[in-house]
């Protein structure tokens, strides 16, 4: 016991993230200190919000606390607010240059030039914009860090999905996004209930903070990560002629990819990646033999949709609650909105003869060639459902957040703030993304129909 707890605490260390981020050309300016580690947790006297977690104390700071990291007090939330971006099912923020000017080794600390970097992404919903000052030394390594974050975020989900289900194969499609639903749904209630903030900082440079209201155990961007090559792999291998080493491959070095980009990011310990990868792995080998069962339920049993609605929208009150706001409830409502649309789509599909899967004699499928009428049809049908993606999204957050405060009575002077609200987040993002879901999967292929471009 004694040696797990070692090794827990050794995995645990922010001073391992800092150092995997010095390693990769992430500096901090000298005037840091060195984080005293996990016994700031236990010496902390102010309760943890979701995620945040205790630094150093600064010059001048009072002994014996330290100061929490963290979602802003109300007075604070007043200031600063500015429209919603995407993870777990949120549109990415924008990307700010990193690059700065780096001391020179003759210089003294005090007159070396550290310039106050934007972080990559901010928390939209409480206004959470820390500015950090650090160096980095090699840009394609923060650059090929953020594409493998990204790799996690609801922009890649929003492009990926709806590429494999209106290019590729909607059966394989509807399978994956079956498994992204349990991973993240699972992955996002332990976070809430093991409750462990995210790496201290100092040590550990933040160059993302989006989430960071959120708690850091298991990874849920390593879980995803690993879940979603690893599907892939193993229901395309068979049903498509590829060969096995080209997927291995891509497996691989997809989950590599996101895992240390959490970790290069300093928004994880080595621990919660670690944790977040069996996690997935466990998941899988558990519900994997589920899936076929539960799409073949979703497309042709008669009450599907009624159960389906019913179920996700219960998981989501139901499946946990939180000591202080974050980010997470919204983005598992999302989550199970998304799923419960995308079934609830194919069902129509289903009874209208609407993107009818191959049939057993069709098996193995083979990739056509690539020609430029092939490419520009996938990439004209990307664009175009996309952009209706999109366009649903934003009428149906026009609709439902207003609709929301006047069924139950909050104020929504302030959208943002009514936003925070279990009444208004749960069913706005819940019939939001269920509609986008259902979007993805019957309105966009019938008009893919109607305008040739099925």
């Amino acid at each position: 016991m004694a040696l797990y707890r070692r090794l827990v605490a050794y995995l645990q260390d922010p001073e391992k993230v800092a150092r995997f981020q010095q390693l990769c050309g992430v500096e901090a300016p000298p005037s840091w200190k060195s984080s005293p580690g996990a016994a700031a947790l236990v010496e902390s006297e102010a309760p943890l919000a979701n995620g945040s977690c205790p630094a150093a104390p600064a010059d001048g700071e009072g002994k014996g606390r330290h100061r929490l990291q963290g979602p802003p007090t109300v007075d604070e939330k007043n200031e600063g607010w500015h429209s919603n971006g995407m993870k777990n099912g949120v549109v990415a923020g924008e990307t700010c240059g990193v690059v700065g000017p780096q001391p020179k080794p003759q210089e003294k600390e005090g007159n070396q030039n550290w310039g106050s970097k934007k972080h990559p992404r901010r928390n939209s919903l409480t206004g959470e914009s820390i500015s950090q000052e650090f160096s980095i030394h090699s840009p394609f390594l923060y650059y090929f860090f953020c594409l493998g974050t990204e790799l996690g975020n609801e922009l890649f989900y929003i492009l990926f999905f709806p590429f494999c289900i209106w290019n590729l194969d909607a059966w394989l499609g509807r399978r994956l996004i079956i498994i992204w639903v349990w991973v993240m749904y699972l992955g996002q209630c332990t976070k809430d209930v093991i409750r462990w903030p995210r790496p201290a900082s100092p040590p550990v440079v933040k160059l993302e903070i989006f989430y960071n209201s959120e708690y850091s155990m298991p990874s849920t961007h390593a879980m995803s990560g690993t879940a979603i090559p690893m599907a892939l792999l193993l229901f395309s291998y068979g049903r498509w002629q590829y060969p096995l080493i080209y997927g291995l491959i891509l497996a691989v070095s997809w989950c590599s990819l996101v895992c240390f980009s959490r970790i290069y990011m300093g928004m994880h310990s080595i621990l919660d990646v670690i944790a977040g990868f069996f996690y997935a792995i466990l998941i899988l080998a558990v519900f994997l033999p589920a899936v076929d069962l539960v799409d073949s339920f979703n497309v042709t049993y008669k009450y599907a949709p009624l159960i389906i609605i019913s179920l996700h929208f219960g998981l989501g009150i139901f499946s946990f609650t939180l000591d202080t706001w974050s980010t997470s409830r919204g983005d598992t409502a999302q989550i199970l909105g998304c799923g419960a649309g995308v079934a609830c789509g194919s069902h129509v599909n289903y009874l209208l003869n609407i993107m009818r899967d191959p049939t057993p004699e069709m098996l193995p499928l083979t990739m056509p060639p690539l020609t430029v009428a092939l490419f520009g049809k996938a990439m004209l049908r990307l664009l175009i459902g996309v952009v209706l993606l999109l366009l649903t999204k934003t009428a149906m957050k026009k609709i439902t957040i207003p609709l929301a405060c006047k069924i139950f009575r909050i104020p929504c002077s302030d959208i943002r703030q009514a936003r925070q609200c279990m009444e208004v987040e749960l069913p706005y993002r819940y019939f939001t993304y269920g509609m986008v879901g259902f979007a993805l999967t019957f309105f966009i292929p019938a008009l893919f129909g109607v305008i040739g471009l099925s």
